[in-house]
């Protein structure tokens, strides 16, 4: 069973559809977008994909009702902040990650085995206590020039950087 894994879209509409391909091309059974999708009209993209979509809002997510709305209408769900997701046994923690501590605090906790972040647009997969903190990069490619998302494997928790 594959987990999808983005963030930073930040409205780069030609690297959403490229993610969307690539997720479908997987077969991921879910993906999560850690936040700053930007704008509600992503959604449209987003529609193309071949299972559900949960998020939560980033830090540039100005229009966040709106977002909401957007994304409930193709069956997707943003939950806020922070977002609880069981997903085939394994216990996930979706955040922003704008504070480091609080997803340091986070992994730590045991209560998670998976951890997916965003916020600092560079792709890293850590462990942190028991925990795996996955982030998948910025998949606009604005502030490093490189387009990435991730897939998971689960309940094994291996994750794989993709360029895009």
């Amino acid at each position: 069973m594959f987990l999808g894994v983005i963030s930073d879209t930040h409205d780069n509409l030609s690297a959403i559809e490229k993610a969307v391909e690539e997720f479908n091309k997987r077969n991921v059974a879910l993906v999560l977008h850690a936040g700053d999708f930007v704008s509600p009209f992503t959604a449209n993209i987003f529609s193309k994909l071949k299972c559900k979509l949960i998020g939560v809002f980033g830090n540039v997510d100005g229009e966040k009702e709106h977002l909401k709305e957007r994304f409930n209408a193709i069956g997707a769900e943003i939950v806020g902040d922070f977002a609880e997701v069981e997903f085939h046994g394994v216990k996930i923690a979706l955040i922003h990650g704008v504070h480091e501590a609080i997803v340091k605090s986070l992994a730590k906790s045991g209560e998670y085995a998976l951890v997916v972040r965003g916020h600092t647009h560079r792709a890293k997969v850590e462990k942190i206590g028991e925990a795996i903190v996955v982030n998948p990069g910025e998949a606009c490619g604005y502030l490093t020039g490189n387009k990435t998302i991730a897939v998971i494997k689960i309940p094994e928790l291996v994750a794989e950087i993709i360029s895009l």
